[in-house]
C-alpha cells in the first residue's frame, strides 16, 4: 500500500520555486497549499524571461488574490555581498547561516508565521537546486517547523524526504553518524549549486 500524501495543514510553513511557471499556475500551487503569504527569499527579485516574477508585478497579482508578499532576500537571499561569506568563489552557506542577518531574516518569518501562512519563494524549480531549501529551510527546520517543499505538479513533499534524497544521493554509509553525514551531504550539495563569483 502506498503511504498517503501529507496534506497542507500537515506543514507549518511551505518553498517553492517560481520556475517558468505561469502565473495562474504558480497562484494555484500555494492557494492549494493554504499560504496567505509568500516571503520572496530571491537576493535579486527579478525575472526578465519571467517579468510576472518581479517584485512589483508579483506583489500586486498576490495582494489581487488576498495574499502578502514579503521581500526577504536582503537577509535570506542565496547571493552574498560579502567576500568573506565565499569559499573559493562558491557563496558558503554554513559562514552564511552564522551571520546576525540571517539570524534576523530566520526571526522575521518566525515573526510573519504568527499572521500568517507562509511560503518562502525562490526561482529553482527543485529544491535540492535552491538555497531555500539547502541554507533557509534547515535553519527553520532547527527551530522545530515541519516543512513542505511544493512541487510543480503540486505534490508538498516534506522536508525530512528531501533530506533522505540528499543522504541518498551522496552514498550509504552504514556505520556513520547520520547528523555529521547530512551535514556533510548539504555542504556537498551547495558547494555544486550555490551561487557562485566569474572568474
Amino acid at each position: 500500500m502506498t503511504p498517503s500524501q501529507p496534506t497542507p495543514s500537515t506543514f507549518d510553513l511551505f518553498t517553492i520555486g517560481h520556475s517558468n511557471h505561469p502565473i495562474a499556475r504558480f497562484l494555484a500551487l500555494i492557494e492549494d497549499a493554504g499560504a496567505t503569504a509568500v516571503a520572496d527569499v530571491r537576493s535579486q527579485p527579478v525575472s526578465r524571461r519571467f517579468p510576472w516574477f518581479s517584485a512589483s508585478r508579483l506583489a500586486g497579482h498576490l495582494d489581487h488574490h488576498g495574499m502578502s508578499y514579503l521581500p526577504m532576500g536582503d537577509t535570506l537571499g542565496g547571493r552574498p555581498r560579502e567576500p568573506r561569506l565565499f569559499r573559493d568563489g562558491v557563496a558558503d552557506y554554513e559562514a552564511m547561516a552564522r551571520t546576525p542577518e540571517f539570524h534576523t531574516g530566520v526571526d522575521r518569518v518566525m515573526e510573519a508565521m504568527k499572521s500568517a501562512r507562509v511560503c518562502l519563494m525562490c526561482a529553482e524549480r527543485e529544491p535540492l537546486d535552491c538555497h531555500r531549501c539547502l541554507l533557509v529551510a534547515p535553519a527553520l527546520a532547527a527551530r522545530g517547523l515541519n516543512i513542505g517543499h511544493i512541487m510543480s505538479d503540486g505534490r508538498i513533499v516534506p522536508h525530512a524526504e528531501i533530506e533522505e534524497q540528499l543522504l541518498a544521493a551522496a552514498g550509504e554509509d552504514l556505520f556513520g553518524d547520520r547528523n555529521a553525514r547530512l551535514a556533510d551531504a548539504y555542504r556537498r550539495r551547495a558547494a555544486a549549486v550555490a551561487f557562485r563569483l566569474r572568474d
